[in-house]
């Protein structure tokens, strides 16, 4: 079963691995709803407990499959994560009101079919956001209020994470953290830790490169924003690949795949990478189907990794992947 940990100073131990379901929700090519409704009563029953979804996956379609499997399961204590901001059109740092939020949050409540939403974060929201104490003032109010019981932010930069602990109302941060997005190590995550701020660690896979089942080949759906994002085309393109280019992506996994140890999958590898981290609360790998979710679990049981591996992984992000992302995020 998986392990749990501190979700910061929100009082919830969390299973360490968690769900990410904007995967079941939209831009990941075709996934039934039978499917992930399968998915998440797999990973349920693997212990996970921490689901993260949003507004905007799906245009709710992800929070209503989350808001079903809560009704089906009422004798599992989930705590569900949703992320509000980007259905602003234009995603702007003016659109950031008091009014809107509200809104936003009415929203997540119906499809969610919850009193209170146990953890909003804002969707990577522009970074100006983070210069403005109104917004997180209106997130305080929303709290009072009860709609909300805890906030936090999810977010493209690490400067932006930096910024966002400065706001004491903040207890999550919620960021890019893999084999191919090493930075946030520096500085970010050691601080996170001194101030008790709970670490949610999103696309883990870098998009499923790091499960080491695509080549040069591979053909994504019209609908997977692996294939219209890969630019940026949409929104930030960090997301896609985690920024990595696709061929170097490739070229860096051929080098990992080495380090695989004996009976783990290559995705197992790269999750227990981050769960080896004491700072990091959750990870939040997706899945689209049973296996994927058990398979994910499981990182949570597998031994640390050697110190002799993670050098050779810190010297192929040096070498391959950090001149192409580093500094950008």
């Amino acid at each position: 079963m998986v392990r749990h940990r501190r979700l910061g100073s929100t009082g919830h131990e969390v299973s360490e691995v968690g769900f990410g379901a904007w995967a079941i929700g939209a831009d990941w090519g075709p996934v039934t709803e039978d499917d992930a409704i399968a998915a998440l009563e797999t990973a349920i029953d693997h212990g996970v407990d921490f689901i993260d979804t949003a507004d905007v996956y799906g245009d709710g379609r992800s929070e209503r499959l989350v808001g079903s499997i809560r009704r089906a399961r009422p004798a599992v204590r989930l705590v569900v994560a949703t992320k509000a901001g980007r259905r602003l059109s234009p995603h702007r740092a003016d659109g950031y009101t008091a009014e809107n939020l509200r809104m936003f949050v009415d929203r997540s409540l119906a499809n969610l079919q919850m009193e209170s939403l146990d953890l909003l974060q804002l969707h990577c929201p522009p970074t100006e956001v983070y210069y403005r104490p109104e917004v997180f003032a209106a997130l305080d109010d929303l709290v009072a209020e009860g709609k909300i019981r805890h906030y936090g932010v999810s977010v493209e930069k690490v400067e932006e994470a930096l910024k966002a602990l400065e706001y004491p109302g903040v207890e999550t941060v919620q960021i890019i953290y893999n084999m191919f997005r090493q930075r946030p190590a520096e500085r970010f995550l050691p601080l996170a830790a001194e101030r008790d701020v709970g670490v949610i660690a999103r696309v883990p896979l870098a998009s499923g490169l790091l499960t080491g089942k695509f080549g040069a080949d591979t053909e994504f759906a019209p609908d997977d924003h692996r294939r219209f994002n890969r630019r940026g085309e949409a929104f930030d393109v960090g997301e896609t690949f985690a920024g990595v280019p696709y061929e170097v992506g490739l070229a860096a996994v051929d080098q990992l795949r080495p380090l695989v140890p004996e009976g783990w999958t290559m995705a197992q590898f790269a999750l227990r990478w981050i769960l080896d981290d004491p700072s990091v609360s959750t990870v939040i790998p997706g899945a689209k189907n049973p296996d994927q979710a058990a398979a994910n679990a499981s990182a949570s049981t597998l031994e640390p990794l050697d110190a002799g591996t993670r050098r050779r992984v810190a010297a192929i992000y040096r070498d391959l992947i950090a001149p192409h992302v580093h500094q950008r995020w």
